[in-house]
């Protein structure tokens, strides 16, 4: 009769749940007990992993439980403790970001933190969380969508250009980007990014490149957009520098696309394994900058933040050369990255802003509303309370999901016919009601922002989904 395989799922399902520590396991097990049934060694590995330090002199099974107990070791020495952090628009942020910031805050790297009025659940850190961290840098701290960040090109023609156009603006912004799985298939891709000695010098990055060259110019799906609309100038004296009136723009928003999802995953993956982290907090894992593997994420962090700058500047060269008209200014920030910066005591820390605008005194961002609601170019206060941030936008109010589930075709329909809004694309999860009311976040972060001007969405394309 056939002995059954020892399988390494049968070693997850008793405790083992380091990859190595698994696979050195099953070996010593498969060498040591080679006539013993599959039940008797499971149950003599369960022992091993319940009771480690009883078995660290087993002639078969010792240096498994050395590694369990080197494993523990990690978990224990670990001192989480409770960090106070500032709360901006308190109200519209759901417990469950509030909480995953408290437990972001514990982390024995944690020198500061805040949360944004526009927060919301997340994996790992929250959206909208801020997080100043000690000579360490934590992957998910940064998000999947490494470098998202915000263009905004003004343009040298009146807003009404938009209504007298329509049908023009439709087709430029159609035969000039591109969403989620769909891409240019013209060679107008090259770019200098591509240059990079990054590419060649690190292998993660050197499987990525023939992706990210494919990709150069895209936008991802969800809440991504490229869309025409008006800024609105209401005051003679202002820092864009132009007369009162209003001024046809354009802005984008979108990441690193593929490149930085792989990078995000991958060291996150790699950090989770090297500190050990209980589940709860798991994927807030780090990596010390004194680690190989910590300096290699920072590398290929920037250079994703720097691919996906050059991403929107090939939509806006696009459009623009298609359009034909003058561009007067151009404004973009990152907000999904992190940055190396001083706190207001002169100490040196790695600040995350995951979904947060940077917004040192005078800085220039952008913050997104809704496809209905406006944007906001902003300078930054400088507020050390919210380590010199600010929200990324208005913030999800519903799931994606939820927003599936609570909303109709004919609702979107009738908010934006009111708006005077032409949608390209885009699905129920991304209908105006998912987020919240981008004038309530804004007046919870006077503190931290100056508006300079609105901006009026009307020409909208995202990813339809198909």
């Amino acid at each position: 009769m056939k002995k059954e395989k020892l399988r390494g799922k049968d070693l997850v399902a008793i405790g083992y749940q380091d990859t190595a520590i698994r696979s050195l396991a099953m070996l010593l097990v498969g060498k040591g007990y080679k006539h013993t049934s599959k039940k008797e060694k499971l149950e003599l590995l369960q022992q091993v992993a319940q009771q480690p330090k009883d078995y660290t002199q087993h002639t078969v099974l010792g240096p498994v439980a050395i590694k369990l107990l080197d494993e523990q070791a990690k978990v224990e020495n670990y001192a989480f403790s409770d960090k106070p952090f500032t709360i901006y628009g308190a109200n519209g942020i759901d417990e469950s970001a509030k909480e995953q910031m408290k437990q972001a805050m514990s982390l024995p790297i944690t020198a500061d933190g805040a949360l944004m009025p526009d927060a919301h659940y997340g994996y790992g850190l929250p959206i909208g969380g801020v997080l100043a961290t000690k000579d360490a840098i934590i992957p998910y701290g940064v998000g999947v969508d490494i470098g998202c960040r915000m263009c905004l090109s003004i343009f040298d023609a009146q807003g009404s250009y938009i209504k007298d156009n329509t049908s023009q603006l439709k087709r430029i912004i159609q035969d000039n980007s591109r969403f989620g799985k769909t891409t240019f298939d013209d060679n107008k891709r090259n770019d200098a990014i591509f240059d990079r000695s990054e590419f060649k010098e690190i292998g993660l990055l050197r499987s990525l490149i023939d992706k990210a060259y494919q990709q150069i110019g895209s936008s991802g799906g969800g809440n991504h957009f490229v869309e025409f609309g008006w800024v609105e100038i209401k005051e003679a004296n202002n820092d864009l520098n132009l007369p009162i009136g209003n001024y046809l723009a354009l802005l984008s928003h979108s990441g690193s696309r593929g490149l930085g999802a792989k990078i995000a995953n991958t060291y996150t993956n790699i950090a989770m394994k090297k500190r050990n982290l209980p589940k709860s907090t798991a994927h807030l894992s780090w990596l010390h900058m004194n680690e190989h593997e910590g300096q290699e994420y920072w590398i290929a962090m920037n250079l994703a933040g720097d691919y996906a700058s050059a991403c929107h500047h090939h939509i806006h060269r696009r459009i623009q050369k298609a359009l034909g008209i003058k561009q007067l200014h151009q404004i973009e920030n990152h907000h999904n990255f992190a940055w190396k910066e001083q706190l207001a005591d002169g100490s040196a820390v790695f600040v995350h802003r995951k979904g947060a605008t940077p917004a040192h005194k005078g800085a220039w961002g952008i913050i997104p509303g809704s496809m209905t609601a406006p944007a906001f170019i902003v300078r930054g206060l400088g507020n050390p309370q919210s380590i010199n941030s600010a929200s990324h936008g208005a913030g999800r109010a519903f799931s994606r999901r939820k927003a599936k589930e609570s909303f109709t075709k004919k609702m979107l329909r009738e908010v934006l016919k009111s708006n005077q809004v032409e949608l390209i694309g885009a699905g129920l999860d991304e209908a105006p009601f998912a987020y919240k009311d981008i004038h309530t976040v804004m007046q919870a972060q006077q503190e931290l922002v100056d508006i300079v001007a609105p901006f009026y969405p009307k020409i909208v394309r995202m990813d339809s989904g198909k």
